[in-house]
Parts: structure tokens; C-alpha cells; sequence
């Protein structure tokens, strides 16, 4: 039945002018700030042409996370921070926000502009917000001027106090410049969106979540209609966008009468509709009558598993011919597989040296290699062809103008802190291509010869859709961009994808930026317009459109890249040989050694692919260095134990220290592959080996320190705990990620983010003495106390929810190495508490109430005092730090409520409250195990082995372990761990500070708590 939805229809214009405020910051951009210039007059009188020179000096009690500089001038100015030029610009129209983090300090620091006018009227105006310490710095009359340039103005010790005071000439939104436009939210207090000068966002639909349910994937049909799907049962709706020139409410929505949902991934393809469904797999849905509706669906690759890891994108193949299926680590690949472009089909190895431990949460503790992965798929489903893994959650896929496939993954942000931890990365998905997720410790870094880098890292995130902006009338920069959707930070990336070699290296800048904006899948529609839908885990849907309004040519440019052809098509000719095509061992031989390392791993796995017999005597002979590597790489991969002999004496004719580092790490790699695929060295080899590696530690290189140690720790070298221990205390401060941009845009959302970032753990620290838990041996009990005494410093810095559990499992299994005598000598050293100081909350006042959620939204729409700070962080921690976490504190059973309030509105929270069984994550549902004699245990039961291991709640505790066959029977709780009634003992003024507190993050400089 067709739909007119016109009732539920808005289209809020969203006109942006200037470029994007910070992100995420209350402050409005320019709040605060004035135009500024030595006299009055200047919005209104014509000043004289020659230039002026602010200065504003500021002390500041730390060295900020962030600090974002906008500004502009007219006409032109050069701008300085603490004597370093930062930049400029000529054009008063083109406001420049510029990230200066790196150049303020603690104590005293200086912004200085050299502002000339170039006739007519002038003014200046500035304005700069820094995170941790939250300030602001806004050009106002406290600013000083002069007409005259003196040496050494610009530098922060510079006196002048001789110097004028500056005047303010006119408000930041007064003519003729109105600059203020760049922030605009839609009635009844919808997302608020900002995007680039030009671009225009409309929000066009409001799906009705009752009916419709929460949109999680997009597609767009041959007639140019959008077709959507709810994530759970709700349906798959078609949307026919108003033709040119009509009102947007003629857009009619209709519901297809087909009885599969839950989809992750759509796609409309050989006159189509394929559906990749949650927890079943993918289907092909056909119109057989002809009456335009799609009305059968036909199952054509099953795939068990599901959930927020589970069945994800799907993408045409360039050409046309094929699709490409994706889907997360929670997700088993289908079992009726006809081929597989990576070596050996269906033997998938973790290729871990050490042992790994898992994730102190359970997360993922029991899924193995290969991960996400991606499979090349015929129209009809019956050939499937393994073509990329090693993925964690990969959510989308997306093929350039060049045939390239590039996806978007994530890591566990549980694990942030850690060394193991990888940020969200853009990848290039090449045939044959292994990422390297593994779970708990056992992730590899992307150093790794035997896997792929990343094109570009970006930090903290959900990775949701990618979309290429092909057929866009955007601007060529756009045209030519790769979206990148971030559902946590409610952000859409356009991504520059530039050639290097046979692959690509990418920069990225914000695109569209909401608060909040749960963004989940793009298409570009026939009319050059993108269209974007939010949703997902039931929160609201809208669905949006932008569209360019600007002055830009929008022409259709070409997109294919001439650079790199050569150095693609050879890597392509390599990769063809991946499922047995024009084998070419010359060819292949020859490039095991290219510096490009996509066109290398491309020729490993295209001899891996070929006979042993036909290349093994081959590989031992050759000579150049990185080819040897790669060739003991693909034997020790593939070829037997008799085959380990020859393997090392080829590497140990590698001169080492002649080697390049990405070569050192080469022939690290190679060793541990061949101990872990063709077992672990005779003694005579054990002690060549030992001899070989153990002057090279410690090494300058943290990779090569990281790697040695596991080797040496595994071949039980007599020195490396002395020398790890020593390590340890001559690393330096670690290097803190540049994450600033995410917490500056999240000022009250990032909380967790942002004290690590005040001080990061010590990640180089917990690597060390993470592999040293593995040594039994050598210690002696200075050794020992030294080693122990090291946790409870390395738990007083913040990480993800998962860091103090994982140092408490490293030191456990430390424990269980130690000798009677030992762990008498380690006192209460073995068991300090490593979680932190609990909060003492006082209880809530009361009285008791039986709140509804109308009564609740009628409060916080209006709330009738001032938020309290500290009332505020009492409640959070007397109703919620026992299982959530936030800026840093409290539990992780549920969960963390940092970034709550940025995917949420308040409708969506109380829906949690009121209703907190409706949607469980798979992250937090929990169990009942009952054992043959009767025990009954509740927590998280995870499969490992042929044990069951039980979490509780208390993440400072160690799993109880139950042998299976000792399991009389599980239950899956469909009831969450998170009471009813919780907010029911909280008063009105309780309820309001609770939620303030929430909505700040537990950041006490929050807009909520400053005087108006």
C-alpha cells in the first residue's frame, strides 16, 4: 500500500555558509566574539588601508587536548601563535579554522594578527576553543592593537603594555558580514547539522519509529527510487523522491510485501533486491508478477551468526558481473564455499606466537581467524569466492572509479590504552588480502609482512557506511571524495584516496557533522544529490538530503586515477594468478621483493596459490633480501617441518643490521611463522637462534623491541627479562595519539577519550610485560618484585573499559608462573587492586515516585533550576557507575555512557530506562549455566575449547571456568542486567541533575553548569 506520509514530512533547510564549527562543543561557534579593529566605525566608516597588529595573551594551566582557531579578516591578515606563523588568507568571506593543539604550552601563550584592510570597511574577528582546560579565547575589547610592527611582537614575552586597547566595532553576526550562519536546528529540536560553505542539508522524512522501526541500510533502485530496511522486523520501504521542482511532500513511502527484514546490507542489482538479513544471509527478492512490487525472496548463501557484527554490505563488482558480500567477525563464513583467493580453504590460523588472552569482558573470546570477511559472490549465489579477511566489524564496502574496493573497519574500543588496540582505519581490499583481527591481545599490528596496512587510521568510532562520489553534482573535490560514516561521533568523512604504488594513502576532513546524527548508510541519488539515513539500535530515524548550492562548477569530472596504472595493472596480473589464471613463476619471483608492499603480498599469495612441489627448492635460492622474506614467509606458510632447517639458515644469510627496519620486520615475522606452523626449533636451532636475535634487543625501534621480545621470550632466551625490565624503565612518556580533533568536537561526549589523552597508558609498558608473563623461568626476586610492582603504577592511568581487566589477567597468569618462595616474596604486591578508588555515593533524597515517561519528558523539557555538578555526579554513581562507565569512572557491565548523549536524544535514553530489555547489545547479554551437580551461574558464558568460561559482573574478578561436560544446560537471558524502575527513588531536581550529568559527560566546564 502506498503511503503519503505528508503529515510526517519537515524540510528544515540547512544552509551553511562558512566553514564547520568545532565539533560537538555547546559553545555556539563566535560565541563570545566580536569584530574588532582600532576605532569605531569600522561595520560602517571606510578605515585606511594600512595594517594592524592584535595580540592577546592567555595562560593556560596545562598543555590543552585540542585547540581549534577560526578566524578571518577583512580583508587579509597573517596569523601567529606563540611567533609561529600558522597561516593566512586574502578573502574575509573564506573564514580558515586552523588546529594550533601543538603550538600552545603551558603557562604564558600569545595569539597575534597582522590584519590589513584593503579599502572600505574592517574589522577582525577570532575565536579559538581549547579542551582540557576547556577555555575560551574571542577577540574582544581585551585584545591590545597598535598600527606599528615592533621586533619580536608576535612572541608571548613581548611587552605591550604600551599598546591600545582594541575596540569593538560590532557583534559576530552583524552586517555586512553575518558569519554566524553555520549552526541551525530543526524544529522541535531536531539533529542540529553543520556541512561545507555551499552545501545545502534537508531533512526530508521522519521515519515514524512505531511503524517503520529504525533504518539501518540504503539502496537505490533502477527508476531512481530509495529502498531502505528496518533493523529488525519492521520492513523494507520504498521511497519515490519528489521529481525536479516538486514540493518535498509528494515523496510517498511504501512498504514492500516482502516478508525478509533486518537487513545490514542492500543492494538493487540484476533487476533485484538483494538482502543481506541479520542472523540468515543473502537473499535475492524478485518482482514475479509485474506489478512493480517486489513480493518473493529466495535464500542464496546462508551465514550463521549475526547481530551488530553480523551480516553486512553488499556491492556491485566493476563490470557488473558479480557481487562483493561483507560481513563481521561475529558472523561464520557460509560453509558451501567454491574457491578462496587466500591460501588454503577453510584452514584459517591464528599465527599467534604467544598465548593470547581474551578479552577480560568476554567480548568476542572464542571467535578465530579469519574474522569479517569479504566473499566475491555470482547473481545467483552458487559461486562464492573467498576474497578478503581479517576484518573486525567492516560495515560497508565501496569501489572507486579505478575497480578498487575500500571498506572502513574498527577495532574494540574496550581495548583503547592498549597495544594491541587499532584505531578505525580505511583499508584497500585487495584480492587475497588478510587484515589481521584476532581476538582479545592477539591482533596483529600492520607491520606484518603476511598482512596489509591501512590507508589511513583515524582513532575512536563506528564505522557505518562508505559511499565514493561518483555521479554527485558536488564540486570535483567531492566528486572525487570517499564518505567514510561514523555512527558514534555522528559524522560524515570525505576521504581523499591519492595513488602511491599499487594502492593508496588517504587524507580526510569533515563533511556533515550532527548532534546528534546516528548516520548508518548514503546513497547519490539520480539527481546528484546524496541521501543519508540515521538509525540504528532503535534509535529515531530521519533521512536527509545534500545537495550543492553553491558557486563551484558541479560538471561531471574524470575520476580514474592516471597515476599508478602501471603499478596497478601489475599488481592485478599478480592477483589473477590468485585463482589459478596464466601462472607466471617468473613474474611471480620477481616481484616478491618490490618495495611496493601490495604488489609483493599480491606475488606471495599468488605463489602460495601454486603446487609446493612447483616453487620449494626455488624459494631457498633466492638472494635479495625482501624476496627471500617473502618466499620463507609463503614456505613456512605452506610447506612441511622437514621443511624448517632450510628455512632458517636462508634467513640467517640475511645480514641483519644492513637491513631496512620494514625488512628487520620481515625477518622477525618469518621466524615466528615458522615456529608457530612448523613447531618450535630443535635445541641446536633454539640456541642459533638465541645467539642471532638476543644482542639485537633492545633494539631503537619500538616495532623491532615489540617483536624480539616475543621471540625471545618464546624461545626462553636466559636474558630477556633483564633486559625487558631495564627496557621498561627507559621508554619515555608515551606518544599521545592525535585524537584531539574527535575530543574538541566531543567535548561532552568524549570523556573516557579525553583522560586517556591527559595520560596515556603506557602501551609499549604493558606489550613488555605481557610476553614476560609467558616466562616460567630465570626470575630472580628482586626480578620478580620489580615485574609485580609495576600494575598497580601502570592502572593509574584511564583506558577503555577493558584495560584494568586485561592487566589484571597479565598479572594472574604472571602469578601462576611464580615459585612457592616467590610468591611468598611478593607480599600484597600480587594483590593490590588494580580498578581504581570507588566513589562513595550518598543515596538519592527522594521522595519516591513511580515515574512515567511523559512525566520524565516534561521535566527535562523544562527543567526548573540550575544543574548541579556535584549532585549530578553522586546520582551517576548511586544509580549507574556499578555497571556503566563514564568520562573514565565506574563499571563495565552495560554500556559506556561517554558517548551516550551524542547517539541518543532524551526519548531515547528514557526508552533504555523504562524499557531495558527492548534492545541488548550482543556485547552485554548474559547467561544462566547450570552444571550436572546442580551449581547455577550467571554472567557471560563463553565457549573456549572444551571449557566454559562464566564472566560475572564484577570485571575485577577472573572468570569461573566449568568443563563441558560438566554443563547440564544454558540459557540465553532475554531480561537485561539493568533493573527497572531505576530513576523511580530520584526526585525532579534529582532526575534533572542525573541527566545533566549525562549530557556533560561528567565534564564539570559544561555549557550545563556555567552561569547564563
Amino acid at each position: 500500500m502506498r503511503l503519503l506520509l505528508a503529515s510526517l514530512l519537515f524540510s528544515t533547510s540547512l544552509v551553511l555558509n562558512t566553514t564547520s564549527p568545532a565539533k560537538g562543543d555547546d559553545t555556539p561557534l563566535w560565541k563570545g566574539s566580536s569584530w574588532i579593529w582600532d576605532r569605531a566605525g569600522g561595520a560602517a566608516d571606510a578605515q585606511s588601508n594600512d595594517s594592524r597588529y592584535f595580540r592577546r595573551v592567555f595562560e593556560l594551566r596545562s598543555q590543552p587536548t585540542a585547540a581549534r582557531l577560526h578566524i578571518t579578516v577583512d580583508n587579509e591578515y597573517t596569523l601567529f601563535v606563540n611567533g609561529q606563523e600558522v597561516g593566512g588568507n586574502s578573502d574575509w568571506s573564506d573564514v580558515e579554522r586552523y588546529d594550533v593543539t601543538k603550538l600552545l604550552v603551558k603557562g604564558t601563550n600569545v595569539v597575534a594578527i597582522d590584519a590589513r584592510n584593503a579599502g572600505g570597511v574592517a574589522a577582525a574577528i577570532c575565536w579559538m576553543k581549547l579542551s582540557r582546560p576547556d577555555t575560551i579565547i574571542a577577540t574582544d575589547d581585551t585584545w591590545r592593537v597598535s598600527l606599528t610592527k615592533t621586533e619580536g611582537w608576535q612572541q608571548p614575552d613581548f611587552d605591550d603594555t604600551s599598546w591600545a586597547k582594541a575596540v569593538v566595532v560590532s557583534p559576530a553576526d552583524a552586517a555586512p558580514w553575518n558569519i554566524t550562519g553555520q549552526k541551525v536546528v530543526g524544529a522541535g529540536g531536531r539533529p542540529v547539522i553543520t556541512a561545507p560553505p555551499g552545501f545545502e542539508v534537508d531533512s526530508i522524512f521522519e521515519v515514524p519509529h512505531d511503524t517503520m522501526g529504525s533504518w539501518s541500510a540504503l539502496t537505490i533502485d533502477s527508476q531512481g527510487r530509495l529502498i531502505a530496511s528496518d533493523e529488525k522486523d519492521k520492513g523494507i520501504y520504498r521511497i519515490t523522491l519528489p521529481a525536479d521542482g516538486a514540493p518535498d511532500e509528494s515523496l510517498n513511502v511504501e512498504k514492500l510485501p516482502v516478508d525478509v527484514g533486518g537487513a545490514q546490507g542492500l543492494l538493487w542489482a540484476f533487476d533485484s533486491l538483494y538482502i543481506h538479513a541479520e542472523g540468515k544471509g543473502l537473499y535475492r527478492a524478485k518482482d514475479t508478477d509485474g506489478d512493480d512490487n517486489i513480493d518473493t525472496a529466495e535464500l542464496l548463501m546462508a551465514s550463521a551468526g549475526g547481530g551488530g557484527h553480523g551480516q553486512h554490505a553488499i556491492v556491485l563488482a566493476p563490470g557488473g558481473k558479480s557481487l562483493y558480500v561483507a560481513a563481521g567477525n561475529h558472523t561464520d563464513l557460509p560453509t558451501e564455499l567454491t574457491s578462496s583467493r587466500i591460501p588454503g580453504l577453510g584452514n584459517w590460523v591464528e599465527d599467534l606466537l604467544l598465548p593470547r588472552i581474551w578479552d577480560p569482558r568476554g567480548h568476542a573470546a572464542g571467535r578465530l581467524a579469519p574474522g569479517g570477511w569479504i566473499i566475491q559472490v555470482s547473481p545467483d549465489g552458487t559461486q562464492r569466492d573467498v576474497f578478503s579477511v581479517g576484518y573486525r566489524n567492516q560495515y560497508d564496502l565501496a569501489f572507486n572509479a579505478d575497480g578498487e574496493l575500500i571498506t572502513y573497519d574498527a577495532d574494540m574500543e574496550w581495548d583503547m590504552g592498549m597495544p594491541w588496540y587499532r584505531p578505525t582505519r580505511v583499508v584497500h581490499a585487495t584480492s587475497g588480502s588478510e587484515f589481521g583481527w584476532r581476538g582479545g591481545t592477539g591482533k596483529w599490528p600492520d607491520y606484518y609482512e603476511d598482512s596489509l596496512p591501512a590507508s589511513l587510521n583515524i582513532g575512536p568510532g563506528s564505522p557505518t557506511g562508505v559511499l565514493f562520489g561518483q555521479g554527485a553534482k558536488f564540486p570535483a573535490k567531492f566528486q572525487r571524495a570517499c564518505f567514510l560514516m561514523d555512527w558514534t561521533y555522528s559524522t560524515i568523512h570525505a576521504v581523499q584516496l591519492t595513488p602511491r604504488g599499487s594502492s593508496y594513502v588517504a587524507t580526510k576532513e569533515d563533511f556533515i557533522v550532527g548532534q546528534p546524527m546516528a548516520v548508518t548508510d548514503a546513497v547519490m541519488g539520480k539527481d546528484g544529490a546524496m541521501y543519508f539515513i540515521t538509525g540504528g539500535w532503535a534509535t529515531q530515524t530521519y533521512l536527509y538530503r545534500v545537495r550543492y548550492v553553491g558557486d563551484e562548477s558541479t560538471a561531471p569530472v574524470d575520476l580514474q586515477n592516471t597515476e599508478g596504472v602501471e603499478a596497478r595493472g601489475l599488481r592485478r596480473r599478480l592477483e589473477a594468478m590468485h585463482h589459478g589464471e596464466a601462472v607466471d613463476l617468473d613474474l611471480i619471483f620477481a616481484q616478491l621483493g618490490n618495495d611496493d608492499r601490495f604488489i609483493r603480498y599480491a606475488a606471495r599469495i599468488a605463489l602460495e596459490n601454486q603446487p609446493l612441489t612447483s616453487w620449494r627448492d626455488r624459494a631457498l635460492t633466492v638472494t635479495s633480501p625482501m624476496a627471500t622474506i617473502n618466499a620463507m614467509i609463503a614456505l613456512a606458510r605452506q610447506g612441511d617441518p622437514e621443511d624448517q632447517p632450510s628455512l632458517l639458515a636462508s634467513l640467517e644469510e640475511l645480514d641483519f643490521a644492513a637491513l631496512s627496519e620494514q625488512e628487520q620486520l620481515g625477518v622477525l615475522r618469518a621466524y615466528q611463522l615458522a615456529c608457530i606452523r612448523m613447531g618450535e626449533p630443535n635445541d641446536q636451532a633454539r640456541s642459533r637462534l638465541i645467539a642471532r636475535l638476543d644482542p639485537l634487543f633492545p633494539s631503537t625501534s619500538d616495532a623491532i623491541n615489540k617483536e624480539l621480545a616475543r621471540l625471545l621470550v618464546y624461545l626462553r632466551s636466559p636474558t630477556i627479562v633483564e633486559k625487558a625490565l631495564a627496557l621498561i624503565e627507559h621508554l619515555g612518556p608515551e606518544q599521545t595519539p592525535d585524537w584531539g580533533e574527535l575530543v574538541s568536537r566531543n567535548a561532552r561526549y568524549g570523556g573516557t577519550v579525553a583522560k586517556m589523552l591527559q595520560s596515556t597508558p603506557p602501551a609499549r609498558a604493558v606489550h613488555l610485560l605481557s610476553v614476560l608473563r609467558n616466562v616460567e623461568q630465570g626470575w630472580t626476586i628482586e626480578q620478580r618484585r620489580k615485574y609485580f610492582a609495576l600494575f598497580p603504577e601502570l592502572a593509574q592511568h584511564p583506558g577503555g573499559n577493558s584495560y584494568a581487566g586485561f592487566l589484571i589477567q597479565i598479572r594472574d597468569d604472571a602469578l601462576k608462573t611464580c615459585s612457592p618462595d616467590e610468591l611468598a616474596a611478593l607480599g600484597d604486591l600480587a594483590s593490590v587492586a588494580l580498578t581504581g578508588i570507588t566513589f562513595v555515593a550518598a543515596p538519592p533524597q527522594g521522595p519516591t515516585r513511580k515515574w512515567t515517561k511523559p512525566e520524565a519528558m516534561a521535566v527535562l523539557s523544562t527543567p526548573a533550576h540550575k544543574a548541579s555538578y556535584e549532585a549530578g555526579r553522586n546520582l551517576y554513581h548511586s544509580q549507574c557507575a556499578k555497571c556503566h562507565r563514564l568520562n573514565g569512572e565506574g563499571g563495565a557491565v552495560g554500556p559506556d555512557l561517554s558517548t551516550a548523549m551524542r547517539k541518543y536524544s532524551i526519548a531515547d535514553m528514557l526508552d533504555s530506562v523504562f524499557e531495558p530489555s527492548k534492545v541488548i547489545s550482543e556485547q552485554y547479554e548474559s547467561h544462566q549455566v547450570i552444571t550436572t551437580n546442580g551449581r547455577s551461574l550467571v554472567g557471560r558464558a563463553v565457549k573456549i575449547g572444551k571449557q566454559l568460561y562464566v564472566y560475572s559482573v564484577d570485571s575485577g574478578h577472573r572468570p569461573q571456568i566449568v568443563k563441558q561436560e560438566d554443563v547440564d544446560e544454558m540459557l540465553v537471558s532475554r531480561i537485561s542486567q539493568m533493573p527497572l524502575g531505576l530513576i523511580d527513588p530520584l526526585n525532579e531536581t534529582e532526575l534533572s541533575d542525573l541527566i545533566a550529568y549525562l549530557q556533560a559527560a561528567g565534564n564539570p566546564q559544561h555549557a550545563s553548569y556555567q552561569s547564563p
